[in-house]
C-alpha cells in the first residue's frame, strides 16, 4: 500500500490531543481577577523601578504604590452589576475557583481600602526613618500581600485559599521584622512567623483530611459531599474540621492563639501594625466564613459551638489585657490597641458561630452580614486611632498612653478625631456606627439562641468602656507640669492628613447613616 494512501494518523492524533488540552484550559474571566492582579502587577514594577530609583526619589514609589493600590480600588466598580467566576470546570461551569459575588467584592472593598490607609501611613514613617527601612522592598512586600488578602475572599476551592492564605502572610512576615538593626522587630517578626507556620501546617493537616473524605477540593463540592461521607471516615471528617478551624484561630488571633499579637505590633512598623490589625483580620475572617458556612454547614454542629466558646474566650482576654495597661509603660498605647485587637476579634466571631444556628441558608447569609458590617465599621475606625498613634509617635517615640495626656491642648483635631474613633470602638454616641455595629452583632447572638453568648458580651462591653473612656479622658486633661512645656503643634505631613481625613469622613458618615453598612454588607454566599 501507498503511503500516500494510508490514513491520516498524524492529523488525527494532533485533533484528539487539540481537544484535550481544550477540555483541560479553563478561560479567564481577566474583568473578575482585576483587582488583586493590579496590585500584584504594581508590585512587581515596583520592586524593578527601585533598581533604577535614585535615593532622591525613592519617595515616587510611595505614590506609585498608592496610586496602584487606587486602580485596584477602582477595579472593583465594574463588578457590582452581576456575580461574575472564572476558572471554572470545564464540564461543569457551576463550579469554579474564582467568584467574585457580593461578598467577595465586599471584602475585597475592605482590604485594598485598608491597605491604601496603611500605605499611606507608611510614606510618613519611610520619611522619618529613611535610613532603617529599604522603600522599594517595603513597598513591594505590602503590596504582594494585600494582592494575596484581596485574592482570598474569592477563592471557592481549598488549594486557592491556602495559596492566597500564604501569599497575604509572607510578605507580612518580612514587613513586621523589615526594619534594619532593630532587636524588637526581628523577635516580633520569629514570633508572627513561628506562630502563622504552625498555623497553616494544622490547617493543611486538617485540609488534607477533608479532601481524604470528599474527594474533592471545591467548596460547594465538599458541602454536597461530606453529608454522604462513609461511616467509617467520620470521625477523619470531624477531626479534619476541627484542624482546620483551629489554623484560622491562629490568623484571627482568637485565644488561645493570640500570644504572637502584641509583641508583634510593638515591634512592627506602626502602619504594619494598622495593616495587620484590619487586613490581616480580614483574611482570616473571611477564610473561616468560607471554610464553616459555605464548605461545611453540615458539621454547624462542631464548629458552631467550638467558635462560640471562641468568640466568649477571646473577647474577654482581649479586653482584661487591654485594661491591664499601664499609662507609662513603654508602647502601652500600641499594646492596648493590640489587646483591643484581639478582644474585637472575639465579637466579630459571634455571628460567625450564630451562623451555625441559622434555620435556613437566609439567615446564615444575614448572621455572615453582621460580621461583614461590624468588619468594616472596626476596620475605619481601628485605622483611624493607629493614624493618630503615628502623629504622637513622630515626636512621642515610646508612645505610652501618658503621652497623649493634653493633646486636645497641642492638637485639637488630632485629639476629637482619636476621642471619635475610641467612642466607635467603644459603642458609645457619637461613635453611632460603633453602637449600629454592637448591636447587630447581639442581634444576630439573640436569633441564634446564644444567650448566654450576649450575657459574655455585655459584660465585655462595660470592661471595654473603661479603658476606651479612660484614654479619651487623658486627651483633654491638662499637660503634666507647665503649660508652656507642652508640645507645641507641628506640621503634619500630607500623606498622613489624607489617612486622617480619609478615615474621619467614613466614621462621621457611617455614623450619619448607619444603615448604609447593613445595605453595603447585604451578601450573598449561597
Amino acid at each position: 500500500m501507498s503511503p500516500l494512501a494510508q490514513p491520516p494518523v498524524h492529523a488525527e492524533s494532533a485533533q484528539a490531543a487539540q481537544t484535550l488540552a481544550e477540555s483541560v484550559v479553563q478561560s479567564v474571566d481577566w474583568l473578575a481577577i482585576a483587582p488583586p492582579t493590579v496590585a500584584a502587577v504594581v508590585g512587581l514594577a515596583v520592586l524593578v523601578a527601585d533598581l533604577f530609583t535614585d535615593d532622591r526619589r525613592k519617595a515616587l514609589l510611595g505614590w506609585v504604590s498608592v496610586t496602584g493600590l487606587a486602580v485596584s480600588l477602582l477595579a472593583l466598580l465594574p463588578l457590582l452589576d452581576a456575580d461574575r467566576a472564572t476558572f471554572c470546570l470545564t464540564g461543569d461551569p457551576d463550579v469554579c475557583s474564582y467568584t467574585a459575588d457580593r461578598f467577595t467584592l465586599v471584602i475585597q472593598f475592605l482590604v485594598l481600602g485598608g491597605a491604601l490607609l496603611a500605605a499611606l501611613l507608611s510614606m510618613t514613617a519611610l520619611k522619618d526613618d529613611r535610613k532603617n527601612l529599604p522603600e522599594g522592598e517595603f513597598w513591594f512586600l505590602l503590596l504582594s500581600s494585600a494582592a494575596g488578602a484581596a485574592l482570598l475572599p474569592a477563592a471557592r476551592d481549598l488549594a486557592t485559599l491556602v495559596v492566597a492564605l500564604e501569599v497575604a502572610s509572607l510578605p507580612a512576615f518580612a514587613l513586621v521584622g523589615i526594619r534594619h538593626g532593630d532587636r524588637r522587630s526581628s523577635e516580633a517578626a520569629l514570633k508572627f512567623f513561628l506562630s502563622s507556620v504552625t498555623a497553616t501546617a494544622v490547617s493543611l493537616l486538617g485540609i488534607s483530611f477533608v479532601y481524604a473524605t470528599t474527594g474533592t477540593l471545591y467548596l460547594t463540592q465538599i458541602a454536597d459531599r461530606v453529608e454522604n461521607v462513609d461511616g467509617q471516615l467520620h470521625t477523619l471528617t470531624q477531626a479534619g474540621v476541627v484542624l482546620t478551624l483551629i489554623g484560622f484561630a491562629f490568623k484571627t488571633a482568637a485565644v488561645p492563639f493570640h500570644f504572637w499579637v502584641p509583641d508583634t505590633y510593638v515591634g512592627a512598623p506602626l502602619p504594619v501594625a494598622a495593616y495587620l490589625s484590619v487586613v490581616g483580620k480580614a483574611v482570616g475572617f473571611s477564610g473561616l466564613i468560607l471554610v464553616t458556612v459555605v464548605a461545611l454547614p453540615s458539621y454547624a454542629d462542631v464548629w458552631g459551638p467550638a467558635l462560640a466558646v471562641l468568640a466568649a474566650l477571646t473577647m474577654t482576654v482581649g479586653n482584661l489585657g487591654a485594661l491591664r495597661q499601664g499609662a507609662t509603660r513603654a508602647y502601652s498605647a500600641v499594646r492596648l490597641l493590640a489587646w483591643s485587637s484581639v478582644g474585637q476579634a472575639g465579637y466579630l466571631l459571634v455571628p460567625i458561630a450564630a451562623a451555625a444556628y441559622a434555620d435556613d441558608t437566609a439567615d446564615a447569609e444575614k448572621a455572615v452580614g453582621s460580621t461583614v458590617a461590624y468588619a468594616l465599621m472596626y476596620a475605619a475606625v481601628n485605622l483611624g486611632a493607629f493614624a493618630v498613634a503615628a502623629l504622637v509617635g513622630r515626636t512621642k517615640s515610646l508612645n505610652r498612653l501618658s503621652d497623649y495626656r493634653g493633646l486636645y491642648a497641642s492638637s485639637p483635631l488630632s485629639a476629637l478625631l482619636l476621642a471619635f474613633f475610641l467612642l466607635c470602638l467603644a459603642g458609645l454616641p457619637p461613635g453611632v456606627i460603633g453602637l449600629f455595629a454592637k448591636v447587630t452583632v447581639f442581634s444576630a447572638a439573640v436569633d441564634a439562641g446564644l444567650g448566654w453568648l450576649t450575657v459574655v458580651m455585655a459584660v465585655n462591653v462595660v470592661i471595654a468602656l473603661f479603658y476606651y473612656l479612660q484614654w479619651t479622658a487623658l486627651l483633654f486633661r491638662a499637660p503634666e507640669g507647665d503649660t508652656a512645656a507642652a508640645p507645641r503643634p507641628h506640621r503634619v505631613p500630607a500623606p498622613l492628613t489624607l489617612a486622617l481625613a480619609l478615615t474621619g469622613i467614613v466614621g462621621i458618615a457611617l455614623s450619619g447613616a448607619p444603615q448604609l453598612v447593613l445595605r453595603f454588607a447585604d451578601i450573598g454566599l449561597f
